[in-house]
């Protein structure tokens, strides 16, 4: 049976290390089958990963924490890439500037359970009330939809006033001239620590560790294997994604992939820890300050520790 390996929102090039090791065959390199699927959001993915319905997740690393309490049977095994990756795009019209938070005070924004964390926290390390001053939800029609598509739709059409969602999504709106770019969290707009609030990463469970350790660790090896080739030849990415883009879409995707290039980078530092724990404790997610070993599955860093 293969592998099932899920993703919150597919059209996305911070999880795409996991589509790569998929479709560029380094799972089947490592004699192991595996699938990639879409479920949103990442909450309910997570909820698939506990149930036992899945093997894998590639999502937000707090996210996690929806399902399993304070780290308890699950494991980060590696990131897809560093550091926040949302981004927040507003109306063209609207006027606002790059940085200007402060500004979005009574517009709608568009934001995923899970990812919505990452602006809310922002907005209040801003000064700003995400509940009261801001009115954050989901874009309508995202069930089958990557959600950053669907964002990208909505603030076109004027549903929403802008939307925290990936780097697709964002080009999308920018190229389409009716998106402005105000928060690119991952190259350090925003408050101070937002950039390192969470990351993408691999995820499962510890049962499949002790159970399957040597699965485990091919499966580890195939999509660092992934993120190696990534950066090497970012074209690359328009193979990986041909089943699952859509043409437009599809077309954007090697150079969104060469721009991230250089954030596909494995390694989980106790910092990196450290920074998503004072997250997800600050967002009541976490309610102690669990060991970096409670939350990486560090028997099997030296498959990635080498990496760069």
């Amino acid at each position: 049976m293969p592998l099932r390996i899920a993703i919150p929102d597919m059209v996305s090039p911070s999880y795409f290390p996991a589509i790569a090791a998929v479709e560029l065959g380094y799972f089947g390199k490592e004699g192991l089958e595996a699938t990639i699927e879409l479920l949103f959001p990442v909450t309910k993915t997570y909820e698939a990963l506990r149930d036992g319905r899945l093997d894998f997740v590639s999502g937000a690393a707090h996210a996690a924490l929806y399902a399993f309490r304070d780290w308890a049977g699950c494991k980060l095994l590696c990131a897809l890439s560093q550091n926040m990756y949302w981004f927040l795009v507003v109306r063209r019209d609207l006027g606002i500037g790059r940085g200007d938070l402060r500004a979005l005070k009574g517009l709608r924004i568009g934001a995923a359970p899970g990812p919505a964390d990452g602006l809310k926290r922002m907005l209040v390390d801003s000064g700003i009330d995400p509940e009261r001053e801001v009115y954050i939800a989901p874009v309508p029609a995202t069930a089958g939809v990557s959600f950053g598509l669907a964002a990208a739709r909505a603030l076109e059409k004027g549903a929403v006033d802008g939307f925290w969602a990936n780097g697709m999504a964002a080009e999308i709106a920018l190229r389409g001239g009716f998106g402005a770019l105000v928060i690119d969290a991952r190259r350090g707009d925003g408050p101070k620590a937002s950039q390192h609030y969470t990351f993408p990463a691999l995820v499962t469970t510890q049962k499949w560790i002790d159970r399957n350790p040597e699965t485990v660790a091919a499966a580890l090896r195939a999509v660092v294997a992934a993120q190696t080739a990534l950066k090497c030849d970012p074209s690359l990415a328009a193979a990986a994604a041909k089943r699952h883009f859509p043409a437009a879409e599809l077309a954007l995707i090697p150079e969104l992939v060469r721009r991230d290039a250089p954030y596909y980078d494995p390694k989980i530092s106790g910092e990196t820890v450290a920074f998503l724990d004072t997250f997800a404790r600050a967002t009541g997610l976490l309610s102690g300050a669990p060991a970096y070993d409670q939350v990486v599955a560090t028997q099997f860093v030296t498959l990635w520790s080498g990496a760069s």
